[in-house]
């Protein structure tokens, strides 16, 4: 063997070695498990938020929890609708395969059928097994037949506490009347829901949880989804605006102000240091971004998110349907003000718990999720399955895609008309390049064919069908 070839051969076991001693090193001590926080914005756009380029709207707690800890610049949803990326945070699996392939309508409409079924394993009911207490707080949109007997509710999936609307507050943000608590209907609240999603978590952390165990909570506010109403301290913000974008910005800082009042409550508990907070969002904002000028002020007029530049929204598999905030604070094991390159998904989130806390995966099932420990630090995941997305209702140009490296390919909804991109060069996917790159083109696009209809043999097939007939597939 030459000198040549004996130093690289060095070089490569001494990188596997940095990885496995930083892997080791961001692991928890068994001992001392850490609080596990996921904090999941409904419709938050790529470029909402302040420390993501807006240079508007006012998010001043999450700007501070940015430099406390990582923020992923390519952080993406595992879906661009909201239940299917929210089954998949919680099972680490893509949509298609967990069953939960579409957003839920609520029964008994078409589509209600589907939920998350209790053959699917959960972060909570993992985490239970290590001695966690679990609660969820916010939205839910896990199944159809909410707070009913004939599908599972949260408890089934592992939370001992929850507090829960089916899909959206309503009549709006303000004063909801749908929540349930434990199965109990709640009725009229007074308030707007992001702060009350939040209190209720502090209610939880200060008089139903056991300080001497750790906790898993999960606060999945309703902002800045419809139906939007703001509380007017957040609107006077944005007194210099038309209304739409009083009502839609103001909405996003009331999820910041909620957010910031759960940060200062866990300060004020002491529980800082040994909490580890994830913070997220389902997919890009609702609408085209021009709201609804002829009706000011109208629930269409408050569709003013931002996707920061990139392509598509909310439904599309283009970047800005898919590309969400994603930060991570970890204190002691993340170094406060890093930003990563590195992508991660949604489904990496149960991966990543999965390796905090020493769980082994699952082996009976396909995880799609990778852990996020390496990215913690900018260094790059290995992925046994490639990032990968399938949307039921996006546009018909851009029905699945995957990404690979810095190559995105995006096919159309018959499966034969391609777009090929390089994200490190165009991240807004404005030039196809599949033409000047014919071999990464015709890899990428074999991959995409093959992962897809994997992915769809495995799963329940009831997105062959849209009807409440689907009652017929339950299990």
């Amino acid at each position: 063997m030459n000198i040549h070839k004996l130093a690289v051969i060095q070089l490569s076991l001494l990188a596997l070695l940095l990885c496995s001693l930083l892997s080791e090193s961001l692991r928890a001590d068994d001992s001392k498990p850490p609080n596990i926080v996921v904090f999941l914005a409904d419709d938050l756009g790529w470029g909402d938020l302040a420390c993501y380029g807006n240079d508007v709207i006012k998010t001043p707690h999450l700007d501070q929890f940015a430099t406390e800890g990582v923020r992923f610049t390519q952080c993406y949803s595992a879906c661009g609708v909201c239940s299917p990326s929210r089954s998949s945070i919680l099972t680490g699996r893509t949509p298609f395969r967990n069953g939960v392939y579409r957003w839920v309508p609520e029964a008994p409409k078409e589509g209600s059928h589907v939920y998350l079924r209790t053959s699917e394993i959960t972060i909570p009911e993992l985490l239970k097994e290590r001695g966690y207490e679990t609660c969820h707080v916010g939205k839910w949109h896990l199944n159809g037949d909410f707070n009913s007997p004939t599908q599972p509710q949260p408890d089934a999936h592992g939370y001992d506490y929850w507090f829960a609307t089916q899909n959206n507050a309503a009549p709006t943000h303000k004063n909801p009347v749908n929540f349930v608590r434990n199965g109990e209907e709640v009725g009229p609240l007074e308030g707007f829901s992001a702060p009350l999603v939040v209190k209720e978590a502090i209610h939880w952390l200060q008089n139903e949880h056991a300080s001497d165990r750790p906790f898993f909570l999960t606060v999945w506010t309703h902002e800045p989804h419809l139906p939007i109403e703001s509380d007017p301290q957040y609107m006077q913000l944005y007194a210099d605006l038309p209304i739409g974008f009083q009502q839609h910005h103001g909405n996003v800082t009331q999820m910041d102000a909620a957010f910031g009042r759960l940060m200062a409550a866990f300060e004020k508990m002491q529980l800082t240091d040994e909490t580890i907070v994830l913070f997220t969002a389902d997919n890009g904002p609702e609408g085209d971004g021009l709201g609804d000028p002829k009706n000011p002020g109208s629930q269409r007029d408050r569709t003013r998110g931002s996707t920061g530049g990139l392509r598509g929204r909310k439904r599309a598999d283009f970047e800005g349907g898919i590309r969400v905030p994603g930060i991570v604070r970890w204190p002691g094991h993340i170094k406060s003000g890093t930003v990563s390159n590195v992508p991660v998904i949604g489904s990496d989130i149960f991966t990543t718990v999965c390796d905090i806390v020493n769980i082994p995966l699952p082996q009976d099932r396909v995880i799609d999720g990778a852990s996020m420990l390496p990215a913690f630090n900018g260094e790059s995941i290995e992925r046994p399955v490639p990032l990968y997305w399938r949307t039921h209702i996006s546009p018909k140009d851009c029905r699945v895609a995957i990404r690979i490296d810095d190559w995105k390919i995006v096919a159309d909804e018959t499966l034969t008309k391609f777009l090929l991109f390089n994200l490190q060069n165009d991240p807004e996917e404005t030039t196809d390049v599949s033409t000047a790159h014919p071999e990464i083109f015709n890899r990428m696009q074999q991959t995409l064919l093959d992962l897809d209809q994997q992915v769809l043999s495995e799963g329940p097939d009831w997105w062959k069908q849209d009807s409440t007939s689907g009652v017929a597939h339950l299990k």
